[in-house]
């Protein structure tokens, strides 16, 4: 992905480079890993996040965020919604860190609508969400866990749709996006047969602002753009 248009910002600022923060793609969302959490909602410090967030409550949330690219276009696209990555990898997590805050310094005002948390969105989410606060999520080229036995890692399901469904406004949405057939059958039949979601025809989601941003703004949809591998995209809403 290209970076964004370069107007008045500091020459001397440099954009993290990735190589310096690889990481293996999988990471077991089940195990313990060490984190830091809030109790409950209120007790989460969103200035630490958000220059000048004032009364403001995010209303995006990038589940598995990767290195940020769609992030980044959803900040651009939506400039007073504040959008929040969440990303269980440590060294990718610390890159969208590192670019938020170096785009931040190169473009003075821009950027301080999007943040980035290293967490794990299945274990956690409540904890930083009120009941219907958000009116997005986004679940882009999820970990596929392809063994069978790892299915109960895969990030939808009919547990996890109920608390996506509790953080999700009457009227907000799910965007899903990956490349594996299999995978996106299996997140549109367990969405589907949720009471709580309906899938938009496909006619409809095409027409979203969004859906020519969300299979090539993450740097995995250009991956598999370079590869002319299919996507596979479909839109919910909460009813």
């Amino acid at each position: 992905m290209e970076e964004p248009v370069e107007d008045s910002f500091d020459q001397a600022v440099k954009l993290p480079q990735k190589r310096f923060y690889r990481q293996r793609a999988h990471s077991n969302p089940i195990a313990d890993h060490s984190f830091e959490y809030p109790a409950r909602p209120d007790l989460s410090n969103w200035n630490d996040l958000y220059p000048n967030v004032g009364d403001r409550c995010v209303a995006f949330a990038d589940i598995g965020c990767g290195y940020g690219g769609f992030l980044v276009t959803l900040g651009e696209t939506y400039p007073d919604k504040l959008a929040l990555g969440m990303e269980i990898r440590v060294k990718v997590s610390d890159y969208v860190m590192d670019r938020i805050k170096a785009l931040r310094q190169r473009h003075k005002g821009r950027y301080e609508n999007i943040a980035c948390i290293r967490t794990n969105a299945m274990k956690y989410l409540p904890n930083y969400f009120r009941k219907h606060q958000l009116e997005k999520l986004f679940f882009l080229y999820p970990d596929p866990h392809f063994k069978k036995a790892k299915h109960k890692w895969r990030i939808i399901n009919s547990t996890l749709l109920s608390e996506y469904a509790y953080v999700l406004r009457p009227g907000g949405q799910i965007y899903t996006v990956t490349d594996v057939r299999e995978l996106h059958e299996w997140m549109c039949k367990h969405i589907e047969e949720h009471p709580c979601f309906r899938r938009l025809p496909d006619g409809e989601a095409q027409q979203d602002i969004l859906a020519p941003k969300l299979l090539d703004s993450s740097e995995e949809g250009q991956k598999v753009t370079r590869m002319s591998g299919e996507k596979f995209m479909a839109i919910f809403t909460r009813v």
